[in-house]
């Protein structure tokens, strides 16, 4: 049965998670999670992902390889650390908003991408860029303001709606696409009409683990 081991950095993207597996359908696996708030602390603390800070993330997944079939980080704040351990981890190991910024930019065209952390800002700006290079989108990556405020506060009802709002404005902007970038932000897209729901990172980043761990 493959064995995908998720790493994070907030508790209640557990929940998330396991729900995402849900909304795939798929069955035959199992998740083991892990967290460590006290990275993405840190990192907050320093006002960007340092070097050390990469380090001890990319350490982590190597030793969260050895015994998965895949691995799949949920921080978008620490996404360039699990390239680093895919270069020699045992296994696949995979950022979950990989493959979300791959279908955002799938049809070109201006492509908003929200963020609630400023700390997420360039390690989303330079992955989305990257996967636009293939299709001409044009990326602008926004903070939502008083987000992340609300998120620590533990006031999930008004994170939720103030993601909401600023992917409705976006689209009401002109976006061809809205993504959210953090997975935490996930809950927001259900208050919106299924037809303007932006993309979210669990689902899409889950099943690129999956397939990643049977193709190995």
């Amino acid at each position: 049965m493959p064995r995908i081991a998720c790493l994070h950095t907030i508790a209640s993207n557990v929940a998330v998670f396991d729900a995402a597996l849900q909304e795939t359908g798929l069955t035959g696996l199992t998740l083991h999670h892990h967290v460590r708030a006290d990275l993405l602390t840190a990192a907050e603390r320093e006002g960007r992902l340092t070097p050390a800070i990469a380090a001890e993330t990319a350490a982590l997944l190597r030793d969260l390889a050895a015994e998965a079939d895949a691995v799949l980080l949920t921080c978008s704040t620490l996404g360039p650390a699990a390239e680093d351990a895919a270069s020699d981890a045992a296994v696949p190991v995979l950022r979950v908003d990989a493959a979300l910024a791959a279908e955002a930019v799938r049809q070109g065209g201006r492509v908003v991408v929200l963020c609630a952390v400023e700390t997420t800002v360039e390690p989303t700006r330079r992955l989305f860029e990257a996967a636009a290079r293939a299709t001409g989108a044009e990326i602008a990556v926004e903070v939502v303001p008083r987000a992340w405020e609300a998120f620590k506060a533990g006031d999930a009802d008004r994170y939720r709606a103030l993601v909401a709002r600023a992917a409705d404005a976006a689209r009401a902007g002109g976006a061809a696409q809205v993504a959210l970038a953090q997975a935490s932000m996930a809950g927001a897209a259900g208050l919106l009409p299924p037809e303007s729901r932006p993309l979210t990172s669990p689902t899409v980043g889950l099943a690129a683990a999956i397939a990643a761990s049977r193709a190995g």
